[in-house]
């Protein structure tokens, strides 16, 4: 691709303090984008926050709800790309408050394509959906082609943000691409009931780290400065390919691992023969899932830099620096 497409570009980013937005951010502004987040809570501790790079930016306070911000904010910076990150992120959060998942994830990913819809010199929009938005199916991996198919309030709202993305795309032509990724994981991930960071604090502190599950659910976990690389490369095929328009994508390292063996890889990368705690407690959550990327692979050249085990000693060193 073109090393200077992002030069000058104005970009807006909902999502910008979660971990994948703070490295996305970071690499727009590197290739001397325009970005401009939107940022609905003041987190200090995030990595847009804790690198200083939220200073170097354009920041909208406000949140995904609502539409005439959007709106504005796509008018008043003449934005030409969009990445929509921004989403209530955790299954258990999700099956407590359902409400409140649905009204971000859902009504936000409709306020955001209407207001693109309204602003005609958008060229490319990268909605981040999720693996969980296929729900539970009985082939594995999942292809893009396979219905979507979420039952659990978490699930449900990314089949849903989803198919209401592929309906803007098709009904209104707009630049929509929609990305599914497996479990992510990196440096800024400051959610400590996830299984990597939570693990990962736990034995720096020194402490068993805790399975919320009976350790036996298998997932693919995707490193973060992947994803921010794939969401860039997206963003610019879309502008160059029509033939992208509407259609979804896989990101994965395709490597299918149980959260128990995950753990164990952690522990001794860390060099620590600390036993986990496994609880048992959790409920509502799909078995078994991990992607196939052929599609990414084929239309857009793209394939991961690190591999897991790679990307965990990165994401090791990032938590030792920070909470030393």
């Amino acid at each position: 691709m073109d090393e200077n497409f992002w030069r000058d570009r104005p970009v807006f980013v909902t999502g910008a303090t979660g971990m994948l937005g703070g490295w996305l951010v970071r690499r727009l502004y590197e290739k001397g984008a325009l970005v401009v987040c939107l940022v609905r809570d003041w987190v200090p501790q995030c990595e847009l926050a804790r690198t200083r790079q939220i200073e170097k930016v354009a920041v909208v306070r406000g949140d995904v709800e609502d539409l005439h911000l959007i709106e504005r904010t796509l008018v008043e910076y003449e934005i030409e790309a969009v990445f929509h990150l921004a989403a209530q992120t955790i299954v258990t959060i999700a099956n407590r408050n359902p409400i409140s998942t649905f009204e971000s994830n859902v009504r936000g990913t409709w306020n955001v394509l209407e207001a693109c819809r309204r602003s005609p010199q958008i060229r490319a929009i990268v909605l981040a959906s999720s693996d969980k938005a296929y729900g539970s199916q009985s082939a594995l991996p999942y292809s893009e082609d396979m219905p979507l198919q979420g039952q659990h309030p978490y699930d449900v709202s990314k089949s849903c943000a989803d198919l209401i993305a592929q309906s803007y795309a098709k009904t209104f032509q707009l630049p929509i691409s929609i990305t599914r990724c497996g479990n992510f994981y990196g440096g800024g991930d400051l959610n400590w009931n996830r299984v990597v960071p939570g693990t990962i604090r736990s034995v720096i502190r020194g402490q068993r780290p805790i399975i919320r599950s009976d350790g036996k659910y298998v997932r693919d976990y995707f490193y973060v400065e992947d994803a921010a690389t794939a969401y860039l490369l997206l963003a610019e095929s879309l502008t160059c390919k029509p033939q992208l328009h509407g259609q979804a994508f896989n990101f994965s390292n395709e490597n299918q691992i149980s959260v128990i063996d995950l753990v164990s890889l952690i522990l001794k990368k860390m060099g620590s023969d600390l036993a986990p705690e496994i609880r048992d407690h959790v409920t509502n959550e799909i078995r078994h899932q991990y992607l196939s990327s052929e599609r990414a692979r084929s239309l857009l050249n793209w394939t991961p830099e690190f591999t897991l085990e790679q990307g965990l000693e990165r994401t090791i060193a990032w938590y030792r620096e920070v909470l030393k």
